[in-house]
């Protein structure tokens, strides 16, 4: 066999990852908030970019298609009539999404009117306090004294033991030591460094350390700078001198108590019924996390990213959030006065870079709404019977389902379905919430979703007496009953993901609630 060099074409398909094309598909996958800090980062470096300013009533894009087109390089190919593509009206039978996805390059969102701003009313009320310094004085004329100037910003829990530290001792290598532990509680109110770690880092002894932790566990409030629950306990029980033998028994097992072995706590504590039942009660009183009321970490709302709604022919409306999505337009006429000017090679180059960039961010920005809006309302026609009747009616779904309705691929929907939610009159629910395993149905019935499932094993439980309380065999029978073929162990599984305590444990907490 001979070796030669020779010339050969060959036709083949290949998909190139073009920088356009993972922009898009990092887009996609982007949350709110990760989306809104991208689009800040693009505004400070790209000049021909600007943030189109106006009500979020309005509709951000004139004679836009209708949702369809598939995320970066993908799309079912159909043509459709154009409608807005912030919202579309889905009836409960079929609806196929179809749209132009012609895209604009310039000015994707319009400029838009704020409303007019608010007139001072008859009923609004005058200030007759004197302005402060620096104003015009205590005429009517003068501006209104500024109240969120005088607010006060919450106290963190470090900042309150800081302040009891410095009225608790005087001596710096006590402070020291205090305000190193006190940097080492976490929101809970827990030290999670051992004083053995302490004392080597500060290079001081570890009884100084114990005597410190001591002084810092007797401030406010109380159980802070706990190692652990029991510890926790111990040191609230005895503010209220209620720390006696047998509470500190009771404390010393606390596994017990999360088991409600009333038995063995009744020979640990060497008491009756009667006298654990109080001192259980006495437990339930405590704080198990004294810091969460100097909780520094804000709360997010969850902000959903489409609305679902009826509609007056019975259908559902699904429309997009217009407040929670980025408004950003390409400034046609700043690119054009300044490409006239520009001489260097490397101005225009830079130019073109920019305006390049922008179109391309604007296209992607609409083809991820178009997107999320198509995905969205196939997984309402999807789950129908959900938003009619409840949980109860959520069906089996996947994502390969859905990705073959609207003529995208499976990664795509995956893309479109994380870190995104949906508004509904049951609540905000991440759209992952809509994909749900599937669970045979008993006798070649139906399957059902693993969520409903679930909803129908916490249903059962919570109706059962005391009398009566439900073993995981007699769920599996009773749901078996009603059509749906369960192993036992995913009954448990289920269980257990609910917070549900196992039939003896039910059993012993019926008993003790019979002895109150």
């Amino acid at each position: 066999m001979s070796l030669l060099q020779r010339l050969e074409m060959r036709q083949g398909q290949a998909l190139v990852m073009t920088p356009q094309l993972l922009q898009a598909i990092k887009l996609l996958q982007l949350s709110q908030l990760d989306l809104a800090a991208y689009v800040d980062a693009e505004l400070e470096r790209n000049p021909l970019l600007e943030r189109a300013e106006g009500e979020a009533g309005e509709s951000a894009h004139d004679g836009a298609a209708a949702a369809g087109e598939g995320a970066a390089g993908e799309g079912d190919g159909e043509g459709g009539e154009p409608e807005s593509w912030l919202s579309h009206d889905m009836s409960p039978s079929r609806s196929e999404i179809e749209g132009d996805f012609d895209t604009r390059l310039d000015n994707v969102f319009p400029d838009e009117t704020p409303g007019p701003s608010r007139e001072a009313s008859a009923g609004d009320v005058l200030s007759l306090t004197p302005a402060p310094y620096g104003n015009t004085g205590g005429s009517f004329d003068a501006e209104a004294p500024d109240f969120e100037a005088s607010l006060t910003a919450e106290t963190s829990l470090r900042e309150h033991l800081a302040a009891q530290l410095d009225l608790a001792t005087r001596d710096p290598i006590d402070r020291l030591i205090g305000g190193f532990l006190i940097d080492a509680v976490d929101e809970a109110g827990y030290l999670r460094e051992s004083i053995d770690a302490v004392a080597e880092r500060l290079g001081t002894d570890l009884d100084a350390v114990a005597r410190v932790l001591k002084i810092v566990q007797g401030f406010d409030p109380a159980g802070v700078a706990a190692r652990d629950l029991a510890e926790c306990l111990a040191i609230q029980l005895r503010e209220k001198d209620r720390y006696d033998p047998a509470m500190q028994a009771l404390v010393s097992r606390l596994d017990l108590v999360a088991r409600r072995d009333f038995p063995a706590l009744r020979r640990v504590c060497g008491v009756d019924d009667e006298d654990l039942v109080e001192m259980l009660a006495e437990i339930r009183r405590l704080d198990p996390k004294p810091g969460r009321a100097f909780g520094t970490s804000a709360v997010e709302v969850l902000i959903p990213d489409v609305f679902v709604r009826p509609a007056p022919d019975g259908s559902w409306l699904v429309e997009l959030n217009g407040e929670a999505l980025p408004r950003v337009l390409v400034n046609q006429s700043y690119y054009a006065r300044v490409s006239r000017n520009a001489v260097a090679d490397g101005d225009k180059a830079f130019l073109s870079e920019c305006l390049q960039t922008a179109n391309w961010l604007t296209r992607s920005l609409e083809q991820r709404a178009r997107t999320i809006l198509k995905v969205a309302t196939e997984i309402v026609r999807q789950q129908d019977g959900f938003f009619v009747h409840g949980v109860t009616h959520l069906r089996p779904l996947n994502l390969k389902t859905v990705a073959e309705a609207i003529g995208m691929h499976e990664s795509t929907v995956s893309r479109v379905t994380s870190n995104k939610s949906i508004g509904t009159s049951r609540g905000t629910l991440e759209m992952k919430y809509f994909f749900t395993a599937a669970i045979p149905g008993a006798a070649g019935a139906a399957a059902h979703s693993s969520e409903a499932v679930r909803h129908r094993i916490k249903q059962l439980v919570d109706g059962e007496t005391p009398s009566d309380v439900l073993s995981d065999d007699a769920l599996v029978q009773k749901l078996r009953d009603e059509g749906i073929d369960i192993a036992r162990r995913t009954v448990a599984k289920y269980r257990e993901s609910l917070r549900i305590p196992s039939s003896i444990e039910r059993r012993r907490g019926n008993f003790a609630q019979a002895l109150r």
